[in-house]
């Protein structure tokens, strides 16, 4: 199937997004960026459809996927912002002391080189297998970086 033709059929079949979008959303604007990524991936992933089957329901698959790996990258976002809550709040009161946040930001940044990329990338929400491939590195060092890290920053802020 050639660019132009795969491009009009997707284009005829983009309506029926917008509702699927905001059915997983529930907000409006968000549903609107879901459907454009949608777009994208598609475009970027137009080898993968065989021609002659349904393309609405390949659409749908690649939106649903899309809406649940950002839902679970973001729900890694909070586990992450989590544990760095519970290393703010470690002296047991529920409010931060003053100057806590940043000297969380500076523990973070002093990290050395190889231990900071890979944390930064985890708690930005990424996954371990993501990360690995953007730092070129085996899963398991990417895995180890990131623990230690923590290790590391776990120290720094029970001093």
């Amino acid at each position: 199937m050639s660019i132009p033709e795969f491009q009009s059929l997707v284009l005829n079949n983009a309506e029926g997004l917008t509702p699927f979008a905001v059915s997983l959303t529930r907000n409006y604007e968000a549903a609107r960026d879901l459907c454009q990524e949608t777009l994208c991936k598609a475009f970027v992933y137009r080898t993968h459809y065989q021609a002659g089957t349904n393309i609405k329901a390949w659409l749908y698959t690649i939106m649903r996927n899309i809406f649940i790996n950002d839902y679970r990258r973001e729900k890694r976002k909070k586990a992450a912002l989590e544990t760095v809550r519970y290393f703010e709040y470690s002296n047991g009161s529920y409010l931060p002391e003053p100057g806590r946040i940043k000297e969380l930001h500076a523990a973070v940044y002093g990290l050395p080189l190889v231990y900071k990329n890979a944390f930064v990338l985890h708690v930005q929400g990424y996954k371990y297998e993501e990360i690995a491939r953007a730092l070129d590195e085996p899963l398991g060092t990417v895995k180890s970086r990131i623990h230690f890290a923590r290790k590391i920053l776990q120290k720094q802020i029970e001093r």
